[in-house]
């Protein structure tokens, strides 16, 4: 199934839309994807799931600059804020938070190129950042355009994240500060959003059946249904001759508000209509 014209810009700003809003990696908020609603967002920076370890005592001065970066919510303040703190305490002890908060606050820009740069200077410290991981790994199949230069590298720097994300998320201890319940909570979200991540990477490589099971994965139990994740599902079912599923898949997605809500009603109708002309006679 080739989407067409109109899907497709729906599709995008429904993908771009929901990339902006979803939480910040600094908070425990829901993941919901194109629902502002869904979202409940903390910025705490000490909402983190990945905490890290602050391993040198900071200085009075450095610590105050770090809590005036934190404190700041003017977008534009936050970045000078941010690079002068950075170039005067590249190696501190807070230095890798400070990345984050920048990688975050550029996402909110819709900065793509700033914000992976910063997530990359974060990893560079902190290679097991799950936040920073699973964030720039699902932000990159949705704002991904086939016309960008590096458009291949950045889908696979994605699945990398995503992946390695899974790979962290399954062998990490609960950090201090949470008990059993929450710990388990910001795993499951964070999972999810890894698979929903690494569902839209292979469908934007047009490997359905891949797509398909990553997608199952992010959906099947998620309390907070992501209704680009649901279409997605839908589009990737009906490529592979699945109809019945897709047509599940599309009405699940046509219960959720959003820009893809008619379009997802209408693949339902069209995918029963399938499911039921492929039936023997």
């Amino acid at each position: 199934m080739n989407l067409s014209r109109k899907e497709n810009a729906a599709l995008r700003a429904c993908m771009v839309l929901a990339a902006v809003l979803v939480f910040p990696s600094g908070s425990r908020a829901q993941m919901g994807g194109n629902n502002p609603n869904m979202m409940g967002a903390s910025n705490s920076m000490s909402d983190r799931l990945y905490v890290g370890t602050v391993n040198a005592a900071a200085d009075r001065e450095q610590d105050g600059a770090y809590q005036n970066f934190l404190k700041q919510k003017d977008p534009a303040k936050k970045i000078q804020l941010g690079n002068s703190f950075l170039e005067k305490y590249p190696k501190g002890p807070f230095a890798e938070r400070v990345d984050v908060g920048m990688m975050d606050v550029y996402r909110t820009q819709q900065d793509w190129k700033n914000s992976y740069a910063f997530a990359d200077r974060a990893l560079a410290i902190a290679p097991d950042d799950v936040d920073v991981l699973t964030t720039i790994g699902w932000t990159i199949p949705h704002v991904y355009s086939p016309d960008d230069p590096d458009a291949d590298q950045e889908l696979a720097k994605a699945e990398t994240y995503a992946s390695h994300a899974l790979d962290v998320l399954a062998r990490m201890p609960k950090p201090e500060g949470m008990n059993d319940a929450q710990f388990e909570a910001a795993k499951a979200k964070r999972t999810f959003q890894a698979h929903s991540a690494l569902g839209l990477v292979y469908f934007r490589r047009e490997d359905y059946d891949k797509s398909a099971g990553e997608l199952a994965l992010a959906t099947k139990g998620n309390p907070v249904q992501d209704q680009t994740d649901l279409f997605v599902l839908g589009v990737d079912l009906q490529n592979l001759n699945r109809f019945t599923e897709a047509a599940t898949a599309f009405d699940a997605c046509g219960q959720i508000a959003g820009p893809l809500q008619s379009q997802c009603k209408d693949s339902e109708t069209s995918s029963k209509a399938a499911a039921n002309a492929s039936k023997p006679r």
